[in-house]
């Protein structure tokens, strides 16, 4: 028989707030980060601003997988909370192994069933299919309604774009992928960068200047939505919340018959490899 209540379950780079996650009942498996003096759970005991100090220190952190049993606790709270069925949406595999090893874990219980999905996305790109999923939950949409056609459909309908300072961590951190690395720094060229659709990021585009930044993002948003008449939206910043919230507006302004607009900050993962001052902005397509 189809589970009757569903659980959500993503990790840390979703970037949804506490607040956020809670609200819509969305439970949160914290990837690890790996510094000099230990290691630590993303947003549980180490936060952005704690990685964008080490950094500027000269340390470079390095991230690493969910603890086992960080998810088989989530499944057994989950279990304990009276769910039987559990959709995860994990960060790309193009970036991590965390949903290689929800989808091995999800396979040893018999008390749950669980369908864990490849994001092929990350930050916003994930927490934006989540708050949505929630949403269709309360709405009644059924397993079957969810895991057959809903979730795949979200996934492949979701575009995030990040804007990101500098490239650095993304070459040291062996993240780089298929973002061409380019001597951009003197020049103040900004890399606009998304993800491929094997999940590793890629650049779609690059500006002179901050002041461009906010502008393209919009730009790559509104190509993205098209025609498409119903939608979600998201900004997200790492270390830039006032420019962020120039963003927002300009984004609703573009866009301004949205669903939804959520807003998220750039975790503890994302930023080792990405650093501070990044942007955010995304569309959901609905229809």
């Amino acid at each position: 028989m189809a589970p009757r209540k569903i659980a959500l379950l993503t990790d840390s780079c979703a970037d949804l707030s506490p607040r956020l996650a809670e609200e819509n009942h969305i439970h949160v498996v914290p990837l690890h980060i790996r510094c000099a003096d230990g290691e630590y759970r993303d947003g549980v005991d180490i936060h952005p601003a704690d990685i964008y100090a080490r950094l500027r220190s000269g340390e470079l952190p390095k991230t690493s997988l969910p603890a086992g049993e960080d998810i088989t606790g989530a499944f057994d709270r989950i279990a304990a909370e009276g769910y039987d069925g559990v959709i995860a949406v994990m960060l790309s595999s193009g970036l991590s192994g965390t949903y290689n090893m929800t989808r091995l874990l999800a396979e040893e219980r018999r008390d749950l069933e669980i369908k864990v999905y490849d994001s092929v996305s990350g930050a916003l790109g994930m927490g934006m299919t989540l708050l949505q999923l929630a949403e269709d939950l309360r709405s009644g949409a059924s397993w079957r309604e969810l895991t057959h056609r809903r979730v795949p459909y979200l996934i492949q309908s979701t575009f995030p774009f990040f804007s990101v300072d500098t490239l650095e961590y993304l070459l040291k951190g062996g993240r780089i992928g298929k973002v061409t690395a380019m001597a951009g720094t003197m020049l103040q060229i900004k890399p606009l960068i998304t993800f491929a659709p094997d999940g590793q990021l890629q650049s779609i585009a690059k500006v002179r200047g901050r002041r461009q930044v906010q502008d393209k993002l919009i730009d790559l948003v509104v190509k993205s939505c098209g025609s498409h008449k119903k939608y979600n939206l998201a900004v997200a910043n790492g270390g830039a919340p006032e420019e962020m919230a120039q963003l927002k507006e300009k984004l609703k302004a573009a866009l301004p018959h949205y669903d939804h607009v959520w807003e998220g900050e750039i975790d503890g993962t994302l930023s080792v490899y990405i650093g501070s001052g990044v942007l955010g902005a995304a569309v959901q397509v609905l229809d």
